[in-house]
C-alpha cells in the first residue's frame, strides 16, 4: 500500500537517503528544507521546524498533494559545537529548539490525522551522542537524549491508537555535517567503533524504513552505530 511520508530535513544527508528509500519502496514522499529545494521525485516544502506555523503548513501541503501523512521522520537537526565554558545561552537553546523542539512540533502536527486514521508511524532520528555523551556537544547530546524520553512518552500515549513511535540513533555517518570534523577527530571516533568504519546514509535509512513498517515495535531505540554506543 502506498503511504504518504514526510521527512523533515529530507533534502540532504541522512534525511535525503531516508526519503529516497521510502520513494524507492513506492511511497509518496515530501521533504522539508530551509530553501535549498528538493531532488526530482520528492515533494519539497520550505519549512523551518522552529516555527510551528510553518510546520503546520508543511503537513497541510503534504496532505493536500499526497493524502494524510501516515509516516513521519523527524530528522531535521543542527550542531553548534563548543565546550561548555564557551557555550552561551543562544548556542545552547538554538540547538535544543531545532533538534528537540522541532521534533515536538513535527509530532504534534502529525498526530491528529494519525489518531483519526488509528494508524501511523513516527521515527525520530537521534544520535549515539545522546546515549553516551560527546565532549564539545553538550547541547547536541542533550537534544538527542531528549528525543528518547519524548518518543517513549508518545509511544505510551499513542499506542492505544495503533501509532508506533521509535528512535534511530546513528553513529558516525558520512554526511556534510560530519565533513566538518577534522581527519584526526574522525580517526579517533572510528578507532572506537568495533566495525572500524563510518556508516553510509543508506545504512541509517534501512533502519528507519524497517521501523516504519514494524507494526509491533514501539518505544524502541535502535542504534545504527557500528557498535560505538554499546552498553548505553
Amino acid at each position: 500500500m502506498t503511504r504518504s511520508v514526510l521527512v523533515t530535513g529530507g533534502n540532504r544527508g541522512i534525511g535525503l537517503a531516508i526519503a529516497r528509500a521510502f520513494a524507492a519502496a513506492g511511497d509518496k514522499v515530501a521533504v522539508t528544507h530551509r530553501g535549498s529545494g528538493a531532488p526530482d521525485g520528492l515533494l519539497g516544502i520550505k519549512c523551518d521546524v522552529t516555527d510551528p506555523d510553518q510546520v503546520a503548513a508543511a503537513f497541510a501541503e503534504a496532505s493536500e498533494v499526497h493524502g494524510p501523512v501516515s509516516v513521519v521522520v523527524a530528522n531535521a537537526g543542527i550542531t553548534e559545537d563548543t565546550l561548555l565554558l564557551r557555550m552561551d545561552e543562544d548556542k545552547f537553546h538554538r540547538v535544543l529548539d531545532t533538534n528537540l523542539g522541532g521534533a515536538y512540533r513535527t509530532a504534534k502536527a502529525a498526530v491528529p490525522d494519525m489518531v483519526r486514521a488509528r494508524a501511523g508511524s513516527i521515527v525520530f532520528v537521534s544520535s549515539v551522542a545522546g546515549l553516551r555523551g560527546s565532549e564539545g556537544q553538550a547541547n547536541y547530546a542533550a537534544s538527542k537524549a531528549g528525543l528518547v524520553g519524548f518518543a517513549r512518552s508518545l509511544a505510551r500515549e499513542l499506542g492505544p491508537r495503533n501509532i508506533t513511535v521509535n528512535v534511530v540513533a546513528p553513529g558516525l555517518v558520512d554526511t556534510d555535517m560530519t565533513d566538518k570534523l577534522s581527519d584526526a577527530r574522525k580517526a579517533q571516533i572510528v578507532s572506537e567503533v568495533p566495525l572500524r568504519r563510518s556508516a553510509s546514509p543508506e545504512e541509517i535509512a534501512s533502519a528507519v524504513t524497517w521501523l516504519a513498517s514494524a507494526s509491533y515495535v514501539t518505544g524502541a531505540v535502535i542504534p545504527v552505530d557500528g557498535g560505538l554506543g554499546m552498553g548505553h
